[in-house]
């Protein structure tokens, strides 16, 4: 096979002649003969003036660029889209799969030994393994890392919990405008993803886990002289992966390491979407995620991370305390310990890294857990017989086991216009319902699960209530919610049987979400209704409706999944 310059070779019919003018044009930019026999290692940029995750990326590829240069590579820094979660319309779901075809596709058309894949908001490091997985090339994950935490009267901060938790005091009108204006200048106080266990900090653990980045790269904060030196280690490992030929991430992606990332994703209390996106990258090379396996492991590994949502503490926190290979110590029980990684060992080598911080608590041990069981449970019932999620590790324990009435919103633009009506027929006791809010339905399954607490009840103290939805949640939120109901109702899920007045039984324990009632009544609702919403006429928004899975199968495309084909000479 092929490397460096005489990789992939753009086709005019006489390969000498791609190769000389390919030569011909990269000298135009300076680059000497000796450069140009290194071994390449292209470098994903995706720093954006909309994306303050990814403020840092500049100063990151420069040190991955001298990392690759000390170990006698030659870097190629290449632009790639760039999604904030705060910054894409409708929602960043909805572009995920179109980043990790743009990934996927200039890792092809571009010739490189290996590639560095610079991500961290949301949807971004989620999208890169999964065009890295399906490209087939040696890759390392580098995170842009967490912000540090802010700080108001006195009280650490985070985004975006603390986010959410302010903003619901500000509807409740127990802060006024001028100061909410005060706490969105504090909330982040630095270039970086989220300094809790949201969505970003689940899949940089996840990712190190699952022996894809450099071990304690999860959770170095974005501004730290440190995270620069990891980018410098990253780039020298990228090229040492280039000169063996491996591991490409089809070989890193095993079921072992798969399960391993499971097992993280418990124990750190992680955001729900950590689930959709693991089973998008399994999905990329023909696998299954296993969501019963995920469960028995939620029963099995409690929760050890003390972090927000579901604890205490912020990012900066967990790595002062050992981070990722500290955590990994703790789990060992658990873990696949063969399971390679990008370093040429295995995560054996990642738990010998680990520091033993005197005194921490950040990192429980497991004979003193933050919860007993995992962060997440897998439910089934007639209202999701394809199985829906719920974060219970941060749900109010009484409501754990709930039945209430149903007050329903059709969609996110219905419950836009009635959650804050006066006249809404609503009580803390009912378990409020969106539907129409999944992958073909919103389109793009919005982080619009977490519905916010109706203004009367707020008002009046209620701080949580039983909610339900085909909808993602931030990771960042909080609250009884469950999740993810598949199929969804926009392709004929039971959810769009429901209506306002049935009554809904919630059991966690017993992993059970039913709409109680009978099944003749259901059949009889189904032949009323109402015809599905048209469909795209054209562009990616007709690509996206028509081929997009549902979220067991990780809202890929449904032409994407399977094993990857070798790359080209």
């Amino acid at each position: 096979m092929s490397n460096g310059l005489r990789k992939g070779l753009t086709s005019y019919g006489d390969a000498g002649f791609s190769l000389f003018l390919r030569k011909a044009f990269i000298k135009a930019a300076g680059y000497s003969d000796d450069a140009l026999d290194r071994p390449i290692i292209g470098i994903a940029d995706t720093a954006s003036d909309f994306n303050p995750c990814h403020g840092n990326a500049p100063q990151l590829v420069e040190a991955v660029r001298r990392g690759v240069m000390l170990s006698g590579g030659l870097p190629m820094a290449f632009p790639t889209i760039s999604i904030h979660e705060s910054f894409a319309h409708p929602t960043s779901m909805y572009l995920r799969n179109l980043m990790a075809m743009d990934t996927e596709e200039m890792i092809r058309a571009q010739p490189m030994d290996a590639v560095v894949l610079i991500g961290g908001c949301d949807k971004t490091l989620p999208a890169q393994v999964m065009g890295a997985a399906s490209a087939g090339i040696p890759a390392v994950v580098l995170p842009v890392g967490p912000m540090v935490v802010g700080h108001h009267r006195g009280e650490v901060l985070g985004a975006c919990t603390d986010c959410r938790r302010l903003w619901g005091q500000h509807r409740a009108g127990k802060i006024d405008e001028a100061e909410i204006e005060v706490i969105s200048g504090r909330l982040a106080p630095s270039v970086g993803t989220c300094m809790v266990m949201g969505t970003a900090s689940t899949m940089a653990c996840m990712l190190e886990a699952m022996g894809l980045s450099l071990p304690h790269s999860a959770a170095i904060p974005a501004p730290h002289a440190e995270r620069l030196r990891c980018a410098e280690a990253t780039g020298r490992v990228a090229v040492e992966m280039a000169r063996r030929g491996g591991p490409a991430p089809g070989k890193l992606l095993t079921k072992g390491s798969l399960r391993n990332a499971m097992v993280v994703l418990q124990a750190i209390g992680g955001s729900t979407n950590g689930l959709v996106h693991l089973a998008a990258i399994a999905g990329r090379l023909g696998l299954a995620l296993d969501l019963e396996e995920f469960d028995r492991i939620g029963r099995e590994v409690p929760v050890l991370v003390d972090l927000k949502p579901s604890g205490d503490h912020y990012m900066e926190h967990l790595h002062h305390a050992g981070a990722v290979p500290r955590l990994l110590q703790e789990l060992e029980p658990h873990l696949d310990l063969d399971a390679p990684t990008v370093l040429g060992g295995t995560l054996r080598d990642y738990l010998a890294l680990a520091e033993d911080v005197p005194g921490q608590t950040v990192i429980r041990p497991r004979s003193n857990p933050l919860k007993s069981t995992g962060g997440m449970a897998v439910l089934r019932g007639n209202l999701c017989p394809g199985g829906a999620v719920i974060k219970h590790a941060a749900a109010t324990p009484a409501l754990l086991r709930h039945t209430g009435r149903a007050v329903v919103f059709d969609s996110v633009e219905d419950m836009t216009d009635r959650i804050d009506d006066p006249d809404l027929e609503v009580s803390a006791e009912d378990v409020l319902v969106l539907r129409n809010a999944g992958p073909k339905g919103a389109p793009g399954m919005p982080e619009a699960g977490y519905l916010p607490i109706p203004r009367k009840l707020a008002q009046q103290g209620v701080k949580d209530m039983v909610r339900i939805s085909d909808a993602r949640m931030s990771g960042t939120a909080f609250g009884t919610i469950v999740l993810h109901i598949t199929p969804e109702s926009a392709i004929g899920g039971p959810l769009a049987l429901v209506r306002t007045g049935d009554r809904i039984a919630l059991d966690v324990e017993a992993r059970s979400l039913e709409l109680l009632v009978e099944a003749e009544e259901l059949a009889r609702r189904a032949t009323e209704a109402p015809p599905p919403r048209p469909a795209p006429r054209r562009g990616y928004a007709k690509l996206f409706h028509d081929t997009v899975l549902q979220a067991d199968q990780g809202c890929d495309f449904d032409f994407l999944t399977g094993p990857p084909e070798e790359p080209g000479a």
